[in-house]
């Protein structure tokens, strides 16, 4: 009889948690997922959509042979011709048009560091066309680089020492679930809790208070806060911060009055005064969320919220900070990996627009890995006709998506449970292995393998030569000797070395003059402290009565998928949560049309009476084949900084179908 054996490794995906997994095997098959209860974050729980990976895993919908199109569909071919094929359509390609004719494009589907291997053939190769900006967290990053010059976290078990904790934005339940403990634990000590989000949400209604503000009103409630810091002579200063700079941020918090910013952000008064008396009797946290950023002026909003903690004595303090990102490369050298500057760049957000829009050279090829940007990006229609009309595309995928149904090469690539790579987490300072649980099913192969064979054939393969194990030591130069090394992380979690408690506590910040940078009036056009048009209390702008009333359309994290990768594909339309007043005269449970400037959505309504009565609730994601996308309704706009998706700015409405 067989008896079972226990595999440790990694959850790659798209999350900030970097899971710690611990894999039952009997019979050369993998029969349970659970958490590792000796990793600090993990503890023993896993989110429900990796306790339930298995059955995909499993699936016998995975695509397990490369496939290759023929007419309408696809036949499967063996390795060594897909590779040749792949091949010879890259030389002929940089050959005839260069390497601007050519564009690879990789997202964050994989988490794994040597996926970053793929840039540096592409890099060598081309250089090719590559994308710029940054969908998922471009615009908070830049904003914190601008403000702090860099952008990181206080260590994740620092909030232990906090007196209160500011949550904006962060749904923890869906995005974050092992944060849940840590500020569990925070709150045992003494912290108390608010949550800011327009959306009534879980982790709103366990917490202390919840202000539910208009959705786009942060920047507006942000200043106003910061206002009331000044004017209750809350403000003590970080030192990095100059008078200047404190001043000009006054200056912008004094152009409206505290009811006007309330009003803009549909907040009472009491509300900004709570905020600001806990900054004020700090330690104060603020955990920010990743929602707010994807707005056009999400960058301008991380800023505000950047200065309300370096100007009310809570920047370089334990138990304080302003938290958006955690640096998951900081342990890593990927210096060895740079390459030429690529001759193009594809703004993500305008995916379908630029790749259409190119010429001499068009976009000939599209090399897709870790990504499924059909589904993804905003203007989903868009990216599709991009890919349609592109003469050749080679997506490394596991499963079928709407950009898969676009290639004309698919390559079947490891699953997060076959995987060998080397992991960071943006939510702690933790570093970890993924390690192959089982052989790879048929001819799935790790994006690794897939470059490494395209190297042999392009002359290429003296570069790229090396074993996972090999290429994980170089990366891990930095903090081999430290206590870091594959060995020592190979026996469990190690958390980065490199990476500081607190952060400024020594009272510098590494920005190019060595002060911190506050938000201030040149840095805003006018239309960013807009909003007056919009009615107090959560009610949408009015409309005749025999219209439907304007939306915001909030396309959310759901906790049975990971973006685009549902942990069971939906059966039907998606659901649409509104307040029953956004759908007067429409059933709960009856199908009805969402539409906006840019397209049009089957869903099924639900009401939620905790919700505001301007917004609509969606998955994000989903699948655009199948009428399952919001992006199909989002149209491509950018953030201020960091070339991020504004998807959060997008009006609907709902109407019988």
């Amino acid at each position: 009889m067989n008896r079972s054996r226990f595999v440790k490794t990694t959850c790659n995906r798209d999350c900030p948690d970097a899971c710690s997994i611990v894999a039952e095997v009997a019979e050369d098959r993998i029969v349970r997922l659970r958490g590792d209860k000796d990793h600090p974050v993990t503890r023993g729980a896993l989110c429900f959509r990796t306790r339930n990976f298995l059955s995909r895993h499993h699936s016998a919908d995975r695509i397990t042979q490369p496939l290759l199109r023929r007419g309408d569909g696809f036949v499967a071919i063996s390795p060594d011709d897909a590779l040749d094929l792949a091949a010879e359509k890259l030389q002929t390609i940089r050959k005839e048009s260069g390497g601007a004719a050519i564009f690879h494009y990789r997202s964050g589907g994989s988490l794994g560091m040597l996926k970053e291997i793929c840039d540096a053939f592409f890099g060598r190769f081309g250089p090719v066309t590559i994308k710029v900006g940054d969908i998922c967290n471009g615009a908070g990053e830049a904003a914190q680089i601008a403000d702090f010059g860099e952008s990181e976290s206080h260590d994740i078990f620092d909030l232990h020492n906090a007196r209160h904790i500011i949550n904006w934005g962060k749904n923890l339940h869906v995005s974050n679930v092992h944060l849940i403990r840590v500020v569990t634990e925070a709150r045992r000590r003494g912290a108390d809790l608010t949550v800011i989000d327009p959306v009534s949400t879980q982790s709103a209604a366990d917490a202390d208070h919840h202000f539910a503000l208009r959705p786009g009103g942060d920047l507006n409630l942000a200043l106003a806060v910061g206002r009331r810091l000044f004017e209750m002579n809350l403000v003590k200063p970080h030192p990095a911060c100059s008078e200047q700079s404190v001043t000009a941020f006054r200056h912008l918090c004094y152009e409206r009055s505290n009811n006007a910013w309330a009003k803009a952000a549909d907040v009472a008064r009491w509300e900004v005064d709570h905020l600001a008396e806990c900054l004020g009797d700090g330690p104060t946290a603020i955990l920010i969320g990743w929602g707010l950023q994807r707005r056009a002026f999400g960058a301008a909003t991380v800023r505000a919220l950047d200065a309300l903690c370096a100007l009310s004595g809570n920047l370089g303090v334990e138990g304080g900070g302003c938290s958006f990102y955690f640096k998951r490369r900081g342990a890593f050298d990927t210096s060895f990996l740079k390459s030429g500057k690529p001759p193009r760049v594809i703004r993500e957000p305008f995916f379908g627009e630029d790749v259409l829009a190119a010429d001499a050279p068009p976009i000939r090829m599209i090399w897709v890995t870790a990504g499924n940007p059909v589904a993804m990006l905003p203007d989903s229609a868009k990216v599709a006709e991009a890919f349609e009309k592109t003469e050749f595309t080679v997506v490394v995928d596991a499963f079928h998506t709407d950009t898969t149904r676009r290639a004309d090469l698919i390559l079947p690539v490891t699953t997060l449970l076959e995987d060998d790579d080397l992991l960071g987490a943006y939510g702690h300072h933790y570093l970890g292995v993924s390690r192959p649980v089982l052989p790879p099913r048929g001819d799935a192969r790790s994006d690794l393998e897939w470059i490494q064979g395209l190297a042999s054939r392009l002359g290429m393969e003296q570069d790229f030569a090396g074993a996972p194990r090999e290429w994980k030591e170089r990366m891990l130069r930095p903090v081999c000797d430290r206590g870091a090394s594959l060995e020592e992380i190979e026996r469990g979690p190690v958390r980065n070395p490199l990476a500081t408690r607190v952060l400024f506590s020594d009272g510098t910040v590494p920005t190019p003059d060595g002060k911190i940078r506050l938000l201030c009036a040149e840095d805003l056009p006018p239309s960013a402290l807009g909003a007056e048009q919009e009615e107090p209390g959560g009610h949408p702008v009015s409309t005749p009565s025999s219209e439907p009333c304007e939306l915001w359309l909030m396309s959310n994290s759901h906790p049975r998928s990971q973006s685009s990768q549902w942990v069971e594909e939906p059966s039907g339309p998606l659901e649409a949560i509104v307040h029953p007043d956004a759908a007067r005269g429409m059933e709960e449970g009856r199908e009805v049309c969402l539409h906006s400037a840019l397209g049009e959505l089957r869903v099924i309504l639900r009401f939620d009476r905790r919700q505001r009565r301007d917004l609509v609730i969606v998955p994000k994601g989903g699948a655009l084949d199948r009428g399952l996308a919001a992006n199909a309704l989002i149209p491509a706009k950018a953030t201020d900084l960091g070339m991020g998706a504004a998807y959060q700015d997008t009006r609907v409405r709902l109407r019988p179908c």
